[in-house]
């Protein structure tokens, strides 16, 4: 995860310093003290960047305040205090990953997580939480409350996977959503898995932008939902390349890779490239990495498309 980390005095910036220097796994970055913080925060909210301010949590709520729009797409927002002491997430809990993280830097600074969540603190189902390890979409956002308020309750919640459809009401439903919608009052809450994996492929730093400008348009020409995509996959070589590691951070989907020899074994009919055989060792990338994440039995729906050094492809899975 990419992660602004902002300071606002000395000893603030030392404390920014050892949160980078013992936080593994993500790539940090430190906000100069003085830079603008509409600016610094406006971005993050794009581009689903985790925000952490050491200070007072005053200052990031009055910096995040005109930003807020909602619960399941606003990025993750934690406060530190300036002794490192408590570690607060403020924003973004379950399905931006503030809780996780918040607990990451903890542990990285020897600090206490101060978690407010009600289900976390019950040690209550958490459907958010769930249809997020899952990565299944929330049809409908209200039953995030009506189920966990069942749940701290101490209320068991059904959840219907198999027998569709479910012979009496259910807490969660997991169900192609068009199947869903001729149901009356199915569940409290419908989480529906993610119908398409989009392969990507792309010159060698190819800048962030670029890569989502593309993406972006090649979705909306062929009437794809982002939110209905469940990951980027793409070959090995390019795992660290640092566009597509953005792009999934910001579309809050995993980046997948696969070796060439799996590529190359994926089964269809896909478009070939001496070229792109001679410097990966296979013939394409996006269209077989598309297939090859939606899974058996998955079509491709969006054949290669390039532009500029950037291919696309996107396969529907079988559900």
């Amino acid at each position: 995860m990419r992660i602004k980390i902002l300071y606002f005095t000395d000893k603030g910036k030392a404390l920014s310093g050892k949160i980078k220097e013992n936080l593994s796994g993500h790539d940090a970055v430190i906000v100069q003290k003085g830079a603008p913080l509409a600016i610094v925060c406006g971005d993050a909210f794009v581009d689903n960047e985790a925000l952490v301010f050491v200070g007072a949590a005053g200052i990031a709520v009055r910096a995040i305040a005109p930003l807020v729009r909602d619960k399941l797409k606003d990025p993750p927002v934690i406060v530190i205090d300036e002794n490192g002491s408590f570690v607060i997430p403020l924003l973004s809990g379950h399905v931006g990953g503030a809780n996780s993280l918040s607990i990451e830097i903890a542990e990285a600074i020897e600090a206490q997580p101060v978690i407010t969540t009600a289900t976390d603190v019950s040690d209550a189902f958490s459907v958010d939480v769930f249809a997020k390890e899952n990565e299944l979409r929330i049809a409908n956002r209200d039953g995030i409350a009506k189920v966990s308020s069942s749940a701290l309750e101490g209320k068991p919640v059904t959840i219907c996977i198999k027998a569709f459809p479910p012979e009496e009401p259910v807490d969660v439903l997991i169900a192609d959503q068009e199947a869903a919608k001729g149901l009356k009052d199915p569940a409290k809450i419908v989480l529906c898995p993610k119908r398409y994996a989009i392969g990507m492929g792309c010159r060698k730093g190819k800048a962030f932008g670029d890569l989502r400008a593309f993406a972006e348009d090649a979705l909306r020409e062929n009437g794809i939902d982002i939110s209905e995509a469940g990951c980027i996959a793409t070959i090995d070589v390019k795992k660290d390349e640092e566009g597509l590691k953005r792009l999934s951070q910001a579309w809050r989907m995993p980046l997948i890779t696969f070796e060439a020899g799996l590529l190359a074994r994926a089964e269809g009919d896909f478009s070939h490239s001496d070229t792109v055989l001679e410097k990966v060792g296979v013939d394409n990338v996006c269209e077989r990495a598309a297939v090859l994440a939606a899974g058996r039995g998955s079509q491709i729906r969006v054949k290669k498309t390039a532009r500029d050094g950037m291919t696309i492809a996107v396969a529907e899975r079988k559900i």
